[in-house]
């Protein structure tokens, strides 16, 4: 098989759209074999960092000599990104040959269930197949949704990170952060080790009476980072701790740390101009963007953005966090029916009084940001992990090492 047999084998999932709830899941690992049984997990919860919290703590199990897994969501740079097998991503054959397999189970489950399996619940449950397969002996899974029904809440896994909570898929999960706190630490077990950032007074309040008997790990002084991947390190290196106990090394944590790239999380592909990728798809995951760019930009100016931002976010409050930090804006819509259409978010970023076009293509937007910016200056796309993806081929095409 090839990468695009992966594409196609999930592509027919994706008309099922996304459905919360975990009968569905239950019954397709219980015809695979419950995979998911074969390896000990780390599980990550949260509202922002839960890509780069996973792929962090994988390193590090990796590093003490864990054959470890890591499976990520969304993707960026495509499917077979998602499900990685000592820090790279496992060959999309065998996954491709994990799918399909689990596809054969799936077509017993769609007979006998309410409703058919989604994509995600397809891919997880191949995921879990296709790294059992290839014998680790440790996966860090990051959820999709929430957690309470998530398709990955199938674990029980002994140490689980709760990265940070604020308000994002509100109509899923909540409209208040104590509700969406709930949801994502019902996955939690009673013997579950928990790990937890970006607490404040607010959420500390939350965890205390959560009813969790879970031994609870704080991971104070998050936003003295000077990025907030330095504070995603910090919760992976308390997650590795806390699994591997009295084997825990803090400098073999550090090295492994220091190898690791997100992709789509401060991720630098260009030079002349500088391109940065960073999702920041809600205010919160903004107001981290922003407040990283004077280190990670280097003080380059102009400071061009390329955004693209789903209707169904808080426009007005990723835009608050972001759009004043630029000297220059071209906005653009993904490649989807949650899109926001350009000429709609470019009337809302001139309304801040910031310079602002729009192009209806986004690799058309990235070329005009470049002009903008010149070789002295940077170009930062945000504002939708789906903006990152749309533009994976362009980016593979202009990619410097």
């Amino acid at each position: 098989m090839s990468g695009s047999s992966l594409e196609d084998l999930l592509a027919r999932r994706a008309a099922f759209g996304m459905r919360l709830g975990l009968e569905r899941m239950r019954l397709l690992l219980e015809q695979v074999g419950h995979p998911e049984r074969r390896f000990s997990t780390i599980h990550v919860v949260g509202t922002n960092g839960k890509t780069s919290t996973t792929l962090y703590a994988a390193a590090i199990l990796e590093a003490h000599g864990l054959a470890t897994g890591a499976y990520i969501s969304p993707h960026v740079h495509g499917f077979g990104e998602r499900v990685q097998a000592s820090g790279r991503p496992l060959d999309p054959d065998i996954l491709a040959g994990a799918v399909a397999d689990v596809e054969v189970a799936a077509g017993v489950v769609d007979a006998i269930a309410d409703e058919p399996l989604t994509q995600f619940e397809v891919l997880t449950a191949a995921a879990f197949l296709a790294l059992a397969r290839r014998g680790v002996d440790a996966v860090v899974v990051e959820a999709g949704l929430g957690g309470r029904h998530d398709a990955t809440n199938v674990l029980g896994a002994p140490v689980v990170v709760l990265t940070n909570v604020a308000l994002d898929h509100v109509a899923q999960l909540g409209p208040t952060r104590a509700a969406i706190a709930a949801e994502k630490l019902a996955v939690v077990n009673d013997s579950a080790r928990l790990i937890v950032g970006g607490v404040d007074a607010e959420l500390r309040a939350i965890l205390g009476t959560a009813g969790l008997d879970a031994r609870i790990t704080i991971v104070d002084r998050l936003g003295d980072a000077p990025t907030y991947q330095a504070g995603n390190q910090s919760l992976a290196r308390a997650a590795g701790e806390a699994f591997l106990g009295p084997r825990f090394d803090a400098s073999v944590a550090d090295r492994a740390l220091a190898a690791v790239r997100v992709p789509g999380r401060l991720e630098r592909i260009g030079v002349r101009p500088l391109v940065l990728l960073d999702g920041a798809h809600n205010p919160h995951g903004a107001l981290a963007l922003a407040r990283a760019l004077p280190v990670v930009t280097e003080g380059r100016r102009p400071l061009v953005a390329v955004l693209a931002i789903l209707a169904d976010k808080d426009i007005e409050g990723v835009l608050d966090a972001l759009v004043g930090r630029f000297d220059a804006v071209v906005v653009t819509a993904v490649a989807s029916d949650r899109a926001l259409p350009a000429d709609v978010l470019c009337s809302r970023v001139a309304a801040r009084g910031v310079i602002v076009s729009a192009e209806r293509d986004p690799a058309d937007a990235l070329a005009v940001a470049r002009v903008i910016a010149g070789e002295a200056g940077a170009v930062v796309v945000c504002g939708s992990l789906a903006l990152l993806a749309d533009l994976a081929a362009t980016l593979r095409r202009t990619a410097v090492p």
